[in-house]
């Protein structure tokens, strides 16, 4: 029976034996439990004050099974990481990060000075390689191309050079329970990198070696700071590359962190099957390394899946070992225009489905071919379109081509046109990159609201063609990019930051396309990741059950809760 019930059970009035329990409470928030008792044994005859001398022996029997029950509850409280439950930003003012509920882009959090002491440290450690700079921690508390924003900056950002740098960093912030995020390439558009309770940014742009390439195990190992695109240029000589694309930035050390992917996973997987095993810096500052480099092993708990997608919640990568992949021989890339959205994901599935290895397969909607238009001076038919990537040997390619082309014409496609050569190519696979950008250049005063979900292939169709109709009836202006070949598909919605209405309106689209993902056994984020903007909807999609292990494991590691605290956890789960 909890203190609080056997009280109620005993008190002659509610008064007298609230003020004294309430004054229990507060006064262990600032001394300890013996001074706590102490003072309120000084004042409690104030409030118990009584007129007859029975009232006086009854408070005074009281008196010491107060103390000694709401003692019991001190030593039970001290013993309560802020992991265990809420989140500590969540017990004052009633601010929440994310709640299932939560309508807000701007996250509040619970800030807490830096102690002089912890900069000290920092400053030993990383000598001139930190900045306690305003713009330039604001610039790492805003990423850039997301909506997402927080109260808070930021207090410091330093710039580790090596593991051993990370680890003194991280035990630090640990000893001193300050929050710590970790910062790539700052691509990711889900809030992973706010700091919405201030603390120590973490970025890792200066760790960018590659330690080891094994040409003959076709594998590498890097350190998080280097780019994919930085990477692949460095194998390219030796006929090799890092197959995964997500945009153009993106370092090592955050795709692992959000899971992410892009246009060839739909061949080669996500990062999760291109990942061979990593190494981390944990809460207390100890390293693990979670496997070998062999390709495959039964040996204990996947520790490698679990920091991938972990988002720095669990820990700070700092070494990791990709698959790499050969370079293809032959490469065609078709496209073909299509009257409607469906007829152009029914040709994606129906590809799919006929067996043919495509290692890309790209939707675009009539809106972004027009915005790839007007930003590169291009003169594309504004249809929705289909982009095609197939390889093999030149023989094989060829063949594979003539196959598509028959499909998308059963399914009404028309302007099939094809291209080998290799700077041609290029040029086609960059204006797919670059299609954010083109987006902003459409709409320049504007923000973007960039989302993702993703669905099994079977109801793709029906879920761009639903949202589509949407997006169109919208009175903001609103673009669809899909991954078509794995059900996944992106929107652009750009709106006005200074307009609340269109915020909103933005907001409204978001919260439709998700649900009805979700209604149809799909994901509320196939490769963005959940930071803070996809928190509200995990509930819905994973159940309480499996938020509540994710928890537990997470107050394992990081009792203290530094760890890049509030992200993809909702704050509401309690063990």
């Amino acid at each position: 029976m909890s203190s609080s019930g056997f009280l109620s059970r005993l008190r002659p009035s509610s008064r007298p034996i609230r003020f004294i329990h309430n004054s229990i409470i507060s006064q262990s928030q600032s001394q300890s439990q013996s001074q706590s008792q102490s003072r309120i044994l000084n004042t409690t005859t104030i409030p118990l004050n009584s007129n007859t001398k029975d009232d006086q022996s009854w408070t005074a029997y009281l008196l010491p099974i107060i103390l000694a029950f709401t003692g019991g509850s001190l030593a039970l409280q001290s013993h309560k990481t802020p992991s265990l439950c809420d989140a500590p930003n969540l017990q004052q003012r009633g601010v929440r990060i994310g709640g299932k509920d939560s309508t807000a882009h701007v996250v509040k959090g619970t800030y807490k000075p830096v102690p002089p002491e912890l900069f000290a440290e920092l400053k030993a450690i990383c000598q001139d390689n930190m900045t306690l700079d305003h713009d330039e921690r604001y610039f790492h508390g805003k990423p850039q191309y997301s909506f997402h924003k927080a109260v808070n900056i930021p207090d410091v950002v330093v710039f580790p050079r090596s593991e051993d740098d990370v680890s003194k960093i991280v035990r630090a912030c640990n000893n001193y329970k300050v929050p710590i995020v970790p910062y790539g390439g700052a691509t990711s558009i889900e809030g992973h990198t706010l700091s919405p309770n201030g603390g120590v940014c973490i970025d890792m742009t200066l760790m960018k070696n590659i330690k080891a390439l094994h040409v003959k195990d076709m594998d590498v190992v890097v350190e998080p700071g280097i780019g994919w695109m930085e990477l692949n240029e460095y194998l390219a000589p030796y006929g090799l590359f890092f197959p995964l694309d997500p945009g153009p930035g993106a370092t090592i050390g955050g795709m692992c962190g959000t899971r992410c992917s892009g246009s060839l996973a739909v061949r080669y997987g996500t990062m999760r099957d291109n990942v061979i095993n990593l190494k981390a810096v944990l809460a207390d500052g100890e390293v693990v390394k979670t496997g070998s480099r062999a390709r495959k092993s039964a040996a204990g708990y996947d520790l490698t899946r679990l920091m991938i997608g972990s988002e720095g919640t669990l820990g700070v990568i700092t070494e990791v070992t990709l698959r790499l992949q050969k370079i293809p021989e032959h490469s065609i890339v078709a496209m073909c225009n299509f009257p409607s959205i469906k007829d152009a994901a029914d040709v994606a599935i129906a590809a799919m489905l006929s067996g043919i290895q495509v290692s890309r397969v790209e939707l675009l909607d009539e809106v972004q071919v027009k915005a790839i238009n007007l930003a590169n001076g291009k003169e594309l038919p504004e249809f929705p379109t289909l982009m095609f990537e197939l390889i093999g040997t030149e023989a094989y390619t060829r063949e594979q081509t003539l196959i598509v082309q028959k499909i998308a014409s059963e399914h009404n496609g028309s302007d099939f046109v094809f291209a080998e050569d290799t700077e041609a190519k290029k040029e086609l696979w960059k204006i797919r990159k670059e299609a954010l950008y083109a987006c902003l250049a459409m709409a320049p005063h504007c923000e973007a609201m960039t989302t993702d979900v993703c669905v099994p292939l079977s109801h793709l169709a029906e879920l761009i063609s639903k949202s589509k109709q949407k997006l169109d009836a919208s009175p903001l202006l609103c673009t669809v990019i899909a991954h078509a070949g794995d059900g996944n598909f992106h929107t652009v919605v750009l709106f006005n930051p200074e307009e609340e209405e269109q915020r909103e309106e933005a907001e409204r689209l978001n919260n439709f396309m998700v649900h009805a993902a979700l209604s149809m056994e799909g994901t509320c984020t196939g490769e963005h990741g959940v930071g803070t903007g996809k928190l509200k909807y995990l509930e819905k999609e994973l159940g309480t059950e499996n938020l509540r292990t994710m928890k537990k494991i997470k107050a394992a590691l990081d009792p203290n809760d530094i760890m890049n605290p509030g992200k993809l956890i909702p704050p509401h789960i309690c063990l």
